[in-house]
């Protein structure tokens, strides 16, 4: 190590004394160089850029050396006063597409195209710091405000409402700045604020919106309330009318049931009835012949066995037992008491 920086101060002091000074960038930085006079080449800004993390060597006095940094940077402008580039209240102030009052918190992504090093140290800026201060802060102040100037005032609390106006900033920001050299990659909103009068007629609105949201939600709940009791009540009417469906079907298939058996039981008596007045028929049919009266006799005989029975003769105008008609004899007062008795 010793004789490494041994050689290293030799160095330096060897290129000191023939007239060269070396000259460095740093791990994201690029060096453009300027010749101050055209002796070996002309003068003015060399259209070469020096790649970062080296060391190079010009004479001094008629060369100049200049560095960019490429890494990406963040042009934060906010209303806080310990944050952001500057110590002060920095948001960006503008109206609202319909009148209102409103700041901004902003933040510019962008960083240096490399390639573009000596037109930006030939017609931009010197250095990083001009470059920033001078023209990257004052477009991105200038442009962004009308842009979200578009919006009316309760879009912003839209995210993707405020998301897509950033997309547009950042085009108009390319289109300004990227022939210069500069990249914007990002255009990020941070908050925003309005005036305290339109502050508290926002919150009033929200309360507002979140009470009619209330209301709202209460009547779909008590509309879906009064569905799922009228659902109930179907469903007790279907069921009343399925009972009583299958009582109906029940008695319907009862009384069948009666009736067919009642026409079974008519028909057979019927069928008794045809066949016992057939028999009374046939039996008046068989009485009415020349056997029917010896049949009559021979029950009227079996009647009277073992009764006691009395002529009484009677004179004429009375009783004439002569005759031998049983039907009046039958017929003869006091013969039925004497058979009691």
């Amino acid at each position: 190590m010793n004789r490494l920086l041994i050689l290293f101060i030799y160095l330096i002091l060897l290129f000191t004394f023939t007239g060269c000074m070396p000259h460095t960038t740093g791990e994201t930085e690029v060096g453009v160089r300027s010749r101050k006079i055209g002796l070996f080449a002309p003068k003015g800004v060399e259209n070469r850029v020096y790649a970062q993390g080296s060391t190079y060597f010009f004479l001094p006095f008629i060369n100049d050396w200049h560095v960019f940094d490429t890494k990406l940077q963040n042009l934060e402008m906010t209303f806080s006063k310990t944050r952001g580039d500057r110590r002060s209240q920095d948001d960006l102030l503008f109206k609202t597409t319909d009148g209102n009052d409103i700041s901004l918190d902003v933040i510019i992504a962008y960083r240096i195209d490399a390639a573009k090093a000596p037109y930006i140290l030939q017609y931009v800026a010197r250095d990083d710091t001009i470059l920033r201060d001078t023209i990257v802060r004052t477009v991105a102040r200038s442009k962004p405000r009308d842009i979200f100037g578009e919006l009316k005032t309760e879009a912003f609390y839209v995210a993707e409402a405020r998301e897509t106006q950033s997309n547009k900033a950042k085009a108009a920001l390319d289109k300004i700045l990227g022939p210069m050299g500069i990249v914007v990659e990002k255009v990020l909103t941070n908050d925003y604020r309005f005036n305290a009068e339109y502050t508290k007629a926002i919150e009033d609105k929200k309360v507002a919106d979140q009470q009619v949201e209330k209301n709202k939600s209460a009547q779909h709940a008590a509309l879906e309330e009064y569905k799922r009791k009228l659902e109930e009540a179907r469903g007790e009417v279907n069921k009343m009318v399925a009972d009583a469906d299958g009582q109906y079907l029940k008695d319907k298939i009862e009384a069948d049931v009666y009736q067919e058996q009642q026409q079974l039981l008519a028909q057979a008596i019927e069928a008794e009835g045809i066949a016992e007045a057939k028999g009374i028929r046939e039996m008046n049919n068989a009485l009415a012949g020349e056997g029917g009266e010896i049949i009559v006799k021979l029950k009227i005989a079996e009647a009277l066995e073992g009764k006691r029975i009395i002529l009484l003769p009677v004179s004429e105008g009375g009783m004439n037992l002569k005759t031998t008609n049983i039907n009046r004899l039958i017929e003869t007062l006091g013969v039925k008491a004497l058979s009691k008795n």
